[in-house]
């Protein structure tokens, strides 16, 4: 049984503390998150987590259990076991003196990222997409001196008409 990413979701009750239980499973399981989103779902007084972390099949079968066992949990789902759609932004503060723009601006247009601030001496760029993507324009973005990145962590939907 080899390690590998996985992405669940796992639909709440919106109650105080419900996140801490949740990672602390994890923790207590020695299970790492390489990242977590929360946001509401499409049922009033629910909330949605999509998890993403690595281990193998069994580790993630005993999570599960183990969730379930968690009263405010109400439903968990293996997205990456099924066709998925999986999405992350990222806002890259890179220098950017006006000489050096029209170079990061032909980054941006490449990965159809925008820019959404113009500093005196920065540019704050927006870019969503899967992990990958995310990587590849940070990489690329590098040489200019990234001065600040932040992520938001991947969310994720099954494709097409299967709930």
């Amino acid at each position: 049984m080899s390690a590998h990413k996985h992405t669940i979701s796992v639909l709440v009750n919106d109650q105080p503390g419900v996140l801490q239980r949740v990672a602390g499973l994890f923790g207590r399981r020695g299970f790492n998150i390489e990242s977590i989103t929360v946001g509401s779902s499409e049922e009033a007084g629910l909330s949605r987590m999509v998890i993403v972390t690595t281990g193998d099949d069994h580790t993630l079968d005993q999570i599960t259990k183990q969730l379930y066992k968690l009263i405010d949990v109400i439903r968990v789902e293996h997205l990456s076991s099924q066709p998925m759609v999986a999405r992350e932004l990222a806002l890259i503060k890179i220098a950017a003196q006006p000489s050096a723009r029209p170079e990061v601006l032909g980054v941006v247009e490449t990965f159809r990222a925008s820019v959404v601030d113009i500093g005196s001496s920065s540019l704050v760029v927006q870019v969503v997409g899967d992990s990958e993507k995310i990587e590849a324009m940070v990489e690329l973005l590098k040489p200019y001196g990234i001065l600040e990145l932040t992520r938001t962590g991947v969310t994720a939907m099954v494709r097409g008409n299967v709930r």
